[in-house]
């Protein structure tokens, strides 16, 4: 019995802890900053993804995304990262804001817009937004230029095709 008040109470104080260092990070930070930093979204990977990029930023934190795209649009999008705190809440951001979007769309997206969002962040954790604009634009870069490669080697079989059953006719004609 003793033991268990003893639990009890250590427990206690250790969430006192954790909470009041969670204040004194999350000091000056927006609230849709905090909610975002308690609930990340979008973090794993896809299995068979579309697209998959790994960018590594000037700050050595390093973000991989990961795409699902049916229609021109981004099914499911989900990222993993090694980095601090920052670069999470933005990577978390950036994936909810474009997942169900269009390319296009998605394309036009800017570090700004994420900082905006947020209210203005500190000066010492801008390059998180660009870290997670510029991995989720290789990401879909990624995916368009190997849409290309298919549709070119589908025209170049194509193009073949055409040229064999040509020939052919050619050289069968009565």
């Amino acid at each position: 019995m003793e033991q268990q008040y003893f639990e009890k109470e250590m427990t206690d104080d250790i969430d006192k802890i954790v909470r009041t260092l969670q204040e004194t990070i999350l000091e000056g930070y927006s609230e849709k900053f905090k909610q975002e930093f308690l609930n990340p979204k979008n973090i794993g990977k896809i299995e068979d993804a579309d697209s998959q990029v790994s960018i590594t930023g000037v700050c050595g934190d390093t973000v991989e995304m990961y795409l699902a795209i049916k229609d021109g649009r981004i099914e499911d999008i989900k990222f993993m990262t090694d980095g601090c705190g920052a670069t999470i809440v933005r990577a978390s951001y950036v994936t909810r804001t474009v997942k169900g979007k269009t390319i296009e769309d998605a394309h036009r997206m800017k570090p700004e817009d994420v900082d905006d969002y947020f209210e203005g962040l500190p000066e010492e954790s801008k390059h998180c937004a660009k870290l997670s604009i510029n991995t989720l634009k290789a990401a879909l870069n990624m995916y368009e230029s190997e849409e290309q490669k298919l549709d070119f080697t589908f025209m170049k079989r194509k193009k073949e095709r055409h040229k064999w059953k040509n020939s052919y006719l050619l050289k069968n004609m009565p």
